[in-house]
């Protein structure tokens, strides 16, 4: 069984965990280690279930303590070659990867961590470097798409792959354009680098998600710029009839725990419901 948790997921920090019977991996380090030990003491895990941590880039609200947690933890960090050196170099932090814990990913090639089979892919932004993940686990998988200027022809194929999908809906536009940002900001931030907005990930899901899409999960949403039952009612208009659980991620709080199926425990369970309906 796998399971999907968010312990935050915006501008103050974002980091996900995905944890399986034989071990976990961690998304993102952006909130504070003390915060992290205390929600895994909350959750009943264990921080040794930590197997490796996967990084998408090098900005501080996604890698803050990726330097200490991995140091003491004794965990190996996984990303491009370009985002651990966007990490070496980024001033906002107090401690780095250690060199023997660094583990360069090649973007479009499969690596095997532990029960996972791990595909980093190309999402522009304005970092070193910025990739998505595609994380296979038995018949399941998961995909993450965040801080996404655009959706590429790269991104589709994986978004039309993912049966459980967390990607970004970081603002509305007409909120963005008339709020209080400066103008350099609102351009960097609508910009082919920036972040996708809620209709731009409706517009990716209505045109490339796959019939296997089970759960999405929006991340990454701006405080000043958005409102979560905004970004729902957005994304859910494009899903329209779709079997499709949505939710949206908070910005400072932990979820519950997500158990994500596998497609044959998906599959037993929609025949039980189709033999009780039969009964009835």
């Amino acid at each position: 069984m796998l399971r999907f948790i968010s312990f935050g997921s915006g501008s103050s920090g974002n980091c996900y965990f995905l944890i399986s019977e034989e071990g976990g991996l961690l998304i993102d380090a952006g909130i504070g280690i003390r915060s992290l030990k205390q929600y895994f003491k909350d959750y009943g895990l264990s921080m040794l279930s930590i197997g490796g941590i996967l990084v998408t880039h090098d900005h501080a609200d996604h890698v803050k303590s990726v330097g200490s947690l991995s140091s003491e933890l004794q965990v190996p960090v996984y990303t491009t070659r370009q985002v651990h050196e966007g990490i070496r170099l980024n001033r906002f932090l107090t401690h780095r990867v250690e060199e023997p814990l660094k583990r360069f990913l090649n973007k479009g090639e499969t690596m095997e961590l532990g029960p996972f089979r791990v595909t980093p892919f190309a999402v522009p932004h304005d970092s070193a470097d910025n990739v998505g993940y595609l994380i296979e686990h038995g018949e399941t998988n998961f995909c993450i798409v965040t801080d996404a200027g655009h959706i590429t022809d790269e991104i589709k194929p994986f978004i039309n792959k993912a049966i459980n999908l967390v990607i970004e809906a970081n603002h509305d536009e007409q909120m963005l354009i008339t709020g209080h940002y400066p103008p350099l900001l609102k351009q960097r931030i609508l910009g082919d680098r920036g972040h996708l907005s809620n209709s731009a990930c409706a517009k990716a899901l209505e045109e490339n998600m796959g019939e296997g899409l089970r759960n999405v999960w929006l991340c990454h949403l701006s405080e000043e710029n958005n409102h979560p039952e905004l970004a729902r009612k957005t994304v859910e208009a494009a899903l329209k009839d779709r079997d499709v659980n949505l939710e949206v991620l908070k910005r400072k709080a932990p979820t519950g725990i997500f158990i994500l199926e596998q497609e044959t425990e998906q599959n037993e369970c929609r025949d039980r419901q189709d033999a009780q309906e039969l009964l009835h």
